[in-house]
């Protein structure tokens, strides 16, 4: 009887283990040869995703260097351009101002430089407002918009806006007449006055003439309500007030106007 070979003294078997042995070590060589990840590419992918992931917002803070205060403050001149029709240096007042804004200097004088706006237009729709609201004559307007306690707007531009406003004088002058005689009970020549003072609304004479010749108004009835309102408020006696109505440094109501107030007093 023969003995066995122990299975390792086999030929197959070597045959079958060199063939594992050569799977094996082609297995390993491919995964040799892959290309290994790279660092700088991965560190790339990251920066780009956490970027993309914040908020545009975010992202334009960290890019900008401007103090919140002057943010703050230019936004608030752009408003005040766009809504109010400011001029640079009335801006630049409500900005600083306690009364208004209370921004420090260097944050109202940032906001001017950056902001980029009209300001001839917005002399113009100023203009045309007190034109359509407030009926002022050209050179009332023109003062309003250049004065420091009005709208400081350059003379440059005051000037742009009065020869670009499409306003009839004649009319605002008639509606100004209208205005003192329903509210002041003013006289004829008072009222005429009025619109042609420099201190007053500066209409040109031949404004205020069309205003005048216009204007349907009871002289008697003014006269009576001006002698009532001396009666009452400071006591005059008929004759004091007739005085005043006349007189050339008070009403200047006519002698007529005044009599008929005298006679009508005490109705």
């Amino acid at each position: 009887m023969k003995e066995k070979k122990p299975f390792y003294k086999k030929w197959w078997v070597w045959v079958l283990a060199i063939f594992i042995l050569a799977i094996g070590a082609n297995l390993g060589s491919e995964e040799d040869q892959r290309p290994a990840p790279k660092q700088e590419e991965e560190a790339v992918a990251t920066e780009q995703t956490e970027s993309d992931s914040k908020p545009p917002t975010e992202v334009e803070e960290q890019e900008s260097n401007v103090p919140k205060e002057h943010a703050a403050a230019l936004k608030k001149a752009e408003s005040y351009a766009k809504r109010s029709n400011m001029s640079k240096e009335a801006i630049r007042h409500q900005l600083t101002s306690e009364y208004g804004e209370g921004f420090s200097e260097e944050a109202a004088i940032y906001a001017i430089e950056q902001i980029d706006y009209d300001w001839k237009e917005n002399a113009l729709k100023k203009a045309e407002s007190y034109s359509k609201t407030s009926h002022m004559s050209k050179q009332g307007i023109y003062n309003q918009l250049i004065s420091e306690h009005g709208e400081k707007f350059t003379e440059e531009e005051a000037q742009y806006a009065i020869e670009h406003l499409e306003a009839d004088y004649n009319q605002n002058a008639l509606k100004k007449a209208e205005s003192y005689s329903k509210t002041s009970h003013m006289s004829k020549q008072g009222i005429y006055k009025q619109l042609i003072s420099e201190y007053g609304e500066k209409f040109t004479e031949e404004e205020a003439q069309y205003a005048i010749k216009h204007l349907e108004v009871d002289y008697n009835r003014n006269a009576l309500e001006k002698a009532k309102s001396y009666q009452k408020t400071s006591g005059m006696s008929p004759e004091e007030i007739y005085h005043q109505l006349t007189s050339e440094y008070g009403e200047t109501f006519t002698d007529e106007e005044a009599r008929y107030a005298i006679e009508h007093l005490n109705e």
